[in-house]
């Protein structure tokens, strides 16, 4: 299986928001056959779910904006971003939530069978999460939780898997920083960083209903269900005042 080249990624428009650029992906089915083609072949590189919350940490740490920047795919999860993407370039740019596009990306991988290797969670939740996929036909060659001891023991173990997609469940920015470690050393594999969505897949965490979400409203369910959100979500606030009055 031979991997593909960034250069795949020159076609799709991307929006300048802060120090950060985001694609400009008009549906997820594009972006999946950005990361697994037609062919089967990979994508070499990273993918970073971008929300407003990560433009502002950005905006006031250099090392974030850095960090973010290093990842060839940059996909709006946040409708604040995708919003303000839609008015600068006059098209259809749609929202992709990162754990949707997870769940999708490991069944593209199961019709291609594109080995996979699950980093992240507890324990308990990675053998849920591995089992789970398995059953979907999802060659899952290896797993490790998120309390792993020896990082070089988690290298040499993806290496020998023959792992191709690497899906990284530890929270950021711890997992944009491990990806940004790994990925010098497997330059062939992809990576992404997906949050809690092995909890959520596995039904430890319990998504928006349908009903929040077709509204973009997933913030506000999240704020209501853990009320400690609340400093966080000041941030979205702060974003939307730059937004709104062009200073981003």
């Amino acid at each position: 299986m031979i991997s593909s080249t960034p250069e795949k990624t020159a076609s799709i428009a991307s929006v300048q928001i802060g120090p950060v650029k985001v694609g400009a992906f008009v549906h997820q089915q594009q972006l999946l056959e950005t990361i697994i083609d037609l062919n089967g072949r990979v994508f070499a590189g990273a993918a970073i779910a971008i929300n407003p919350e990560k433009i502002m940490a950005a905006r006031q740490d250099p090392q974030v904006a850095a960090m973010l920047s290093q990842a060839e795919l940059r996909y709006a999860d946040g409708i604040g971003v995708v919003l303000l993407m839609r008015k600068r370039l006059n098209q259809p740019v749609q929202r992709i939530p990162g754990c949707e596009l997870w769940q999708s990306l490991m069944l593209r991988c199961a019709d291609y069978q594109v080995p996979v290797y699950l980093v992240g969670a507890r324990a308990e939740v990675l053998a849920q999460t591995k089992a789970g996929l398995l059953q979907q036909g999802v060659p899952v060659v290896g797993a490790t939780d998120g309390y792993y001891e020896d990082e070089q023991q988690l290298l040499m173990d993806i290496r020998q898997s023959g792992a191709k997609v690497i899906p990284v469940a530890m929270g950021s920015p711890r997992q944009e920083q491990l990806i940004e470690r790994l990925r010098q050393q497997l330059p062939d594999c992809f990576f992404m960083g997906v949050g809690g969505s092995f909890d959520v897949f596995t039904g430890q965490v319990k998504r928006a209903p349908a009903l929040w979400c077709r509204l973009h409203l997933e913030w506000l369910y999240r704020l209501l269900s853990q009320p400690s959100r609340i400093g966080r979500q000041g941030r979205l606030l702060h974003y939307l005042w730059l937004a709104l009055w062009g200073r981003l």
